[in-house]
């Protein structure tokens, strides 16, 4: 009777011990992937260029290309999966665009390694319905003296992920 509690004892210490062990691998794994956070961190993204691609005059929209130059001044390896941003001409609001690689594996997507300093294109649609008249027609005919883009850019390691909010005039 004595040696069946005794192993029934040891049963329930070794089950204490294994699930002790498990949250302190879990703790080393989340404190080991948040290494990464302050070097991503330092992420610098600049809008250099908002240009016409096209106008389609039926529908009164306009597809817009905007650029945005990504730069890694840290030692660490990244990737951007989305930059969602809000874009203005001349201080209005045009309306809000998304450059996303989430859905593509981070083998797929531009690799940011230390020093590197890639732009990254997307098409942002313009509509007249979204502003006035005035504003539209400033875009088209390239008569706008300055945009501005603020919003968050997402960059990943292999470990970890971040978001940093910007904002940045032409």
């Amino acid at each position: 009777m004595c040696a069946i509690i005794d192993l029934a004892l040891q049963s329930k210490i070794l089950v204490y011990a294994a699930i002790v062990a498990l949250l302190a691998l879990m703790g080393v794994i989340f404190w080991y992937g948040n290494l990464d956070a302050p070097e991503l961190e330092q992420v610098e993204i600049e809008l250099t260029g908002v240009e016409v691609n096209s106008v389609n005059k039926v529908e009164n929209t306009a597809k817009l290309t905007v650029t945005f130059l990504v730069k890694n001044p840290s030692e660490t390896t990244f990737t951007v999966s989305i930059i969602g941003y809000q874009l203005y001409a001349d201080g209005e609001l045009l309306g809000s665009g998304q450059y996303s690689t989430a859905d593509v594996a981070m083998p797929g997507r531009a690799i940011f390694s230390s020093g590197a300093e890639i732009p990254l294109k997307n098409t942002f649609e313009l509509s007249l319905s979204d502003v006035n008249n005035k504003t539209y027609q400033a875009v088209l005919d390239e008569l706008v003296s300055s945009f501005r883009a603020e919003g968050v850019i997402t960059t990943e390691s292999a470990w970890s992920a971040i978001e940093k909010e910007f904002d940045s005039s032409t």
